[in-house]
């Protein structure tokens, strides 16, 4: 499922209420520096030379479309950054989200600005810069065994570790979401680097020392909120289980009995 807008919605988000959405990745592929089997949008493109919507085009396009819902009396609750891809990628991420919330204050000043990351671009201090600038920063760490992560997220960049991301969201002091999806299934696909290959590798990231590991992070990263939740739509990989409501409230209860902040999307 691509999104063909720059701005999409208003549709109704497990996680945000209504969510009025922002794509500025390309509009008719997808490019993201993970290739997550569970993507909603599928894997990446293989387009070279991808057309990316500019900064002015996303301020106007938003414009737009919150004058109209401002005529039909409507406000989302949140703005959402999520789209065709990892959003930070854009050259002008810094820039789109200022224009973002100067729009959002003359339109629809309740609504929030909500940035959906995958984290691998936090290294950035213009990407840091303006995920502040945003209301909610919900920032992904679908596993804290990086084989896992590997295997759940396929980075573009091999050579990523699960300790790389948590250090970069250390760097916020606690002040974001942590976003995870929990899964498990048989992972078959095409090695975009050896195309007459194939990765295969058992996905369950609900065993003891998965959560072990994922709890320590949070012990550590002490986000202000954790958003479980599992796969809802259909997946480029079709052999992957979405995990009971029961099982997913059971991980959860641990980080409550803390103090935590916890929504669980089932």
């Amino acid at each position: 499922m691509l999104f063909e807008q720059i701005v999409y919605g208003p549709i109704h988000s497990r996680r945000l209420g209504v969510s009025l959405g922002v794509n500025v990745m390309p509009l008719h592929n997808k490019l993201c520096t993970f290739d997550c089997v569970y993507c909603e949008c599928g894997f990446n493109s293989t387009n070279l030379h991808p057309v990316i919507p500019s900064r002015e085009e996303t301020a106007c396009a938003l414009e737009e479309k919150l004058r109209q819902l401002q005529t039909e009396n409507v406000c989302p609750d949140v703005i959402t950054f999520s789209g065709n891809g990892e959003p930070t990628l854009h050259r002008d991420f810094e820039g789109i989200i200022a224009d973002t919330c100067r729009l959002r204050d003359c339109y629809c000043p309740s609504a929030k600005v909500s940035v959906l990351s995958n984290s691998t671009q936090l290294y950035r201090d213009d990407v840091r810069r303006a995920l502040m600038m945003a209301d909610n920063r919900i920032l992904k760490l679908d596993s804290a065994v990086t084989s896992t992560m590997r295997l759940i997220d396929q980075p573009v960049n091999s050579d990523l570790t699960s300790e790389q991301i948590i250090g970069y969201l250390r760097s916020f002091e606690g002040h974001f979401t942590l976003q995870t999806c929990f899964l498990r299934g048989h992972v078959t696909r095409p090695n975009p680097a050896r195309p007459d290959a194939f990765i295969l590798g058992e996905i369950d990231n609900t065993t003891s020392d998965e959560l072990a590991a994922w709890y320590r992070a949070i012990d550590l990263l002490q986000p202000e909120q954790i958003m479980m939740y599992v796969i809802d739509r259909k997946t480029p990989v079709e052999t992957l289980e979405k995990i009971s409501p029961e099982q997913m409230h059971a991980i959860a209860q641990p980080l409550i009995d803390k103090g935590f902040s916890v929504s669980v999307s089932c």
